[in-house]
This record gives structure tokens, C-alpha cells and sequence, in this order.
């Protein structure tokens, strides 16, 4: 069952250097390990992000405590500081056994809905959204967050995949799914249909 609660952990690494930084990551989840946990590269740009599965808040020191040690392994690599969000659950279209997918990518896709909205989005999701990744083969995870501590606020998707990034991107490039973009844009995303964000990470733990 998909995780309660999530905590991702992303940074930009300097170039050439994306190795050094995941050996180091790997080696502290090593040491300290916590169940789910897993890393993945930005197949857009090389970022690296850390999904953490949480079931309590007071989980939080002892991630805090490891991420101390990250940054003293790895800072003089970055080129960005770590931006960190945590999400609470809010449904799963297409749940999974574990508390994250386990599949070789993920999809993030979030956008800011108008609170005044939220209610109705909810209801409108269900039968435009979550109707086409229901029947989407290629979509094998899609479970829907909400953060709850973020410089980023809003809806978050995390999709998991495992065929080639492009057959799973068709899925939301077909003009169904546009339409439901263009909707989605019209009422209920701050800032219209730019307030759309996608990422897709190729799981680097593995």
C-alpha cells in the first residue's frame, strides 16, 4: 500500500560529478537504511531526486540527521541546495503493494489547484484524470499527494512506469488528454495551463 506520507529530496549536481554524488547517496542509505527509500535521475537534466516513504511526522529527525551527513558529503558537488517537500496521501487511481513504485521510472506531475476550486477538482478528476490512467496500460501506479509542507504547494502525481518514456508520455500527449489539460487550465490550475509541471526520474538504485 502506497505510502501515508512522502518526503522528496531533489538537487542539481555540478557537471560530470553525477557519479560521485550517487556512490555517496547510496553508501549513506546504506548505513542507514529506511524501508522504500529510493534515488532517481532526472531523465531532463541530470537532477538527483530521493523519494523517502514516511508513516509518522516524528520520522523526520532521524531523515534530518542523514541529510546532515549528505550535505557534508556531497555539497562541494552541487550546484543547487536540496529542495525538500513533504506530501500527504490523498488516493491511489492505481495503488501499489509497496510504499512507492517499483518500477524503473517515475513521472511527477503536479500543479497548484485555486482553493476555492479544490472541492470541485476533486469530483472533475475523477472522471477525466483518473478515467484515462485507469485504462492506461502503460501507466502502471498513479497515486495522488497533496503537499503539506512545501515552497511548492499543490497537487502531486507520482506515476510509475515501466516501458520507454515516450509510449508513456503518449498517453498524456493524446488529444483526450489534452482536452482535460485545457479544462484543468480554464478553472482549476493557478496560473492556467502553465501551472502544469512534469518531471520524469530513471530509478539510479538499482
Amino acid at each position: 500500500m502506497s505510502s501515508t506520507l512522502l518526503v522528496l529530496n531533489e538537487v542539481a549536481v555540478a557537471p560530470g560529478r553525477l557519479d560521485q554524488v550517487l556512490a555517496e547517496w547510496n553508501r549513506l542509505h546504506q548505513k542507514e537504511p529506511v524501508a522504500g527509500r529510493a534515488l532517481y535521475v532526472s531523465v531532463d537534466d541530470g537532477n538527483v531526486l530521493e523519494i523517502t516513504p514516511v508513516k509518522e511526522l516524528s520520522e523526520l529527525d532521524g531523515l534530518n540527521a542523514g541529510w546532515k551527513q549528505l550535505w557534508e558529503a556531497v555539497s562541494a558537488d552541487l550546484v543547487t541546495d536540496f529542495r525538500r517537500h513533504l506530501l500527504e496521501f490523498v488516493e491511489a487511481p492505481k495503488d501499489t503493494a509497496d510504499p512507492l513504485p517499483q518500477t524503473p521510472y517515475v513521472q511527477l506531475r503536479y500543479i497548484e489547484v485555486k482553493p476555492r476550486e479544490y472541492a470541485a477538482y476533486r469530483e472533475w478528476r475523477e472522471n477525466t484524470i483518473f478515467d484515462v490512467v485507469r485504462r492506461a496500460e502503460e501507466v502502471q501506479t498513479f497515486l495522488a499527494y497533496h503537499s503539506l509542507i512545501s515552497s511548492q504547494p499543490g497537487v502531486m502525481f507520482v506515476s510509475g512506469f515501466e516501458v520507454e518514456p515516450a509510449a508513456y508520455q503518449a498517453v498524456f500527449t493524446s488529444p483526450e488528454y489534452q482536452e482535460i489539460v485545457r479544462q484543468a487550465g480554464d478553472r482549476y490550475i493557478v496560473g492556467g495551463e502553465s501551472g502544469l509541471y512534469t518531471r520524469v526520474y530513471k530509478r539510479a538504485d538499482v
